[in-house]
């Protein structure tokens, strides 16, 4: 299927590794111009050398997203390269494990600004250009503003506030054509995953424990696979498709895990 994304300028926050790479590497095979925002700048340009090698068109910026000022920055520097912007995909952020009990106020704000303040900064910047172009939006989310976690209030909240803008942005910007949406994310492996797994007393063994509850295939969903539902929903080819919360995680949210077994 062609997505019609060729020469589609699209902004992709936190772009240089995980999710975010999966996410810009489909786009460029699809043909369009992904931007990769990401605070170190190395591993911008490692992802984006590899694209360019390969015969693809793609963009860096290095900014740091918890600075307000870095985002319109950024947005700044994509619209001086390339002249304009066709989307925006928040992704940039992380599970910090700032929780109620061992949480306080100053750790707390700065995982909103780290996950969640940078989503409505970039997209307020990045609006005029979006309108322009009658852009469209993808915003990443997490299954823990739905189902919880434990000891990760922050990143829990911000996760809410990602789908509650999702369907805010969508209303409010359907006199500009502009559609916005969001793809939740349950279990992928990723840096950050295997990091975290890796400070378990037995990684392995808690590994095959997780993917053993996810219903389709007891495995993680892939990078890949993600960003191939955030280009379904940047092109043309979902054209009336806005304010949709959509899960890619094997039912892991919303089927029931003893199917895993059966």
């Amino acid at each position: 299927m062609d997505l019609q994304l060729k020469d589609k300028v699209i902004i992709v926050t936190g772009g240089a590794k995980g999710i975010g790479e999966g996410i810009v590497r489909v786009l460029a095979a699809e043909g369009a111009i992904p931007v990769i925002i990401g605070r170190n700048e190395g591993d911008n340009n490692k992802l984006l050398q590899d694209l360019l090698q390969g015969g693809f068109r793609a963009g860096q910026v290095a900014a740091e997203l918890s600075v307000p000022a870095a985002c319109e920055e950024a947005v700044k520097k994509t619209l001086e390269q390339f002249g304009r912007i066709d989307g925006v995909v928040n992704n940039a952020g992380a599970n910090d494990g700032v929780g109620l009990e061992g949480g306080n106020y100053e750790r707390f704000m700065a995982s909103l600004h780290k996950n969640l303040i940078h989503y409505y900064l970039v997209m307020q910047y990045a609006l005029p250009a979006l309108i322009a172009s009658r852009g469209a939006v993808v915003n990443i989310s997490s299954k823990t503003a739905e189902t919880g976690q434990g000891n990760t209030s922050a990143y829990a909240a911000a996760n809410g506030g990602r789908n509650a803008l999702t369907r805010e942005w969508a209303v409010e910007l359907l006199k500009y054509g502009i559609r916005v949406n969001s793809v939740v994310v349950a279990e992928s492996w990723t840096p950050l995953y295997e990091n975290w797994i890796k400070t378990l007393p037995d990684p392995e063994k808690k590994l095959e424990e997780i993917k053993s509850k996810i219903p389709l295939g007891n495995r993680m969903t892939t990078t890949e696979e993600l960003g191939s539902t955030v280009a379904f929903l940047l092109s043309e080819k979902s054209s009336h498709t806005t304010g949709q919360l959509i899960h890619v995680d094997g039912g892991y949210v919303h089927l029931d895990r003893a199917l895993a077994n059966a």
